[in-house]
């Protein structure tokens, strides 16, 4: 998992500057992967991956190799056990469990674009997001003008820790569909939050709403409130910017 970037240590967790990138990056993790706006977010990973690892009930020593394989697809050892959260092994081994069978059928058919997006989902949902990203990119390959496949692929590379690819493959479904929410949506956020583009977050933003006037009024009032948190910091750190220029500071802020 990609670590998110922080706060530049000029701005203090209390400054309007900080909240917004914090506020903008709970919105990120939760809103961020191919469709906060219309379409419904990567799937959940199986509810049984809380007990995958947990000690044999039989002998108290770790499960092996078949033993989490049962637990991770669903068999009745899954209810049992405490449930800790799991490792990213864990996770591991629940995503490859969970997408051998839609990797067999792959053999045959390499270029289904829809069964490598649902092996994509399957390691996105469970943290392993360079292989997600290599999922989507076939599948993206297969269907280059899928603007939706290209959102996901977004959203697993800025994880995976490339906000720079990510924000190409945005522009790219852009290309194909200039008014498409989601990605002028997720644009925003990784413009602000990876790239500390606060301009270019909010370019996306306006494009957003002028080219979306059907958005419902609840998803207008999320960005609305974004770009007026956003535009609060500007004019905050343009205040900052004008104090030091004044006393002969050179500012920290870019």
């Amino acid at each position: 998992m990609v670590n998110e970037p922080t706060t530049p240590a000029a701005a203090s967790t209390s400054s309007p500057r900080a909240r917004v990138y914090i506020k903008a990056g709970l919105a990120l993790i939760a809103g961020l992967a191919a469709g906060y706006l219309f379409r419904g977010s990567q799937p959940a990973p199986s509810p049984v991956a809380a007990n995958v690892g947990q000690p044999s009930t039989r002998t108290g020593a770790p499960p092996n190799r078949e033993e989490q394989t049962k637990r991770i697809t669903g068999t009745p050892e899954a209810a049992m056990g405490s449930r800790r959260m799991p490792s990213l092994d864990d996770m591991r081994l629940m995503a490859d469990t969970q997408a051998a069978p839609l990797l067999e059928k792959l053999k045959s058919d390499p270029n289904n674009a829809a069964l490598l997006s649902q092996v994509g989902a399957i390691y996105h949902t469970t943290h392993q997001f360079q292989q997600a990203a290599g999922y989507y990119q076939k599948a993206v390959q297969a269907d280059p003008k899928d603007v939706a496949l290209r959102t996901k692929l977004a959203s697993s590379l800025y994880r995976s820790g490339d906000p720079d690819g990510a924000i190409k493959q945005l522009n790219q479904a852009l290309r194909y569909d200039p008014k498409d929410a989601n990605s002028l949506f997720d644009l925003g956020m990784i413009k602000l939050h990876g790239k500390r583009d606060a301009k270019g977050a909010l370019a996306a933003w306006q494009q957003l709403l002028k080219s979306n006037p059907q958005l419902s009024a609840d998803r207008k009032a999320t960005v609305q409130q974004l770009m007026a948190e956003v535009l609060t910091m500007l004019s905050d750190q343009n205040g900052i910017q004008g104090a030091r220029s004044n006393d002969g500071h050179t500012s920290n802020f870019n």
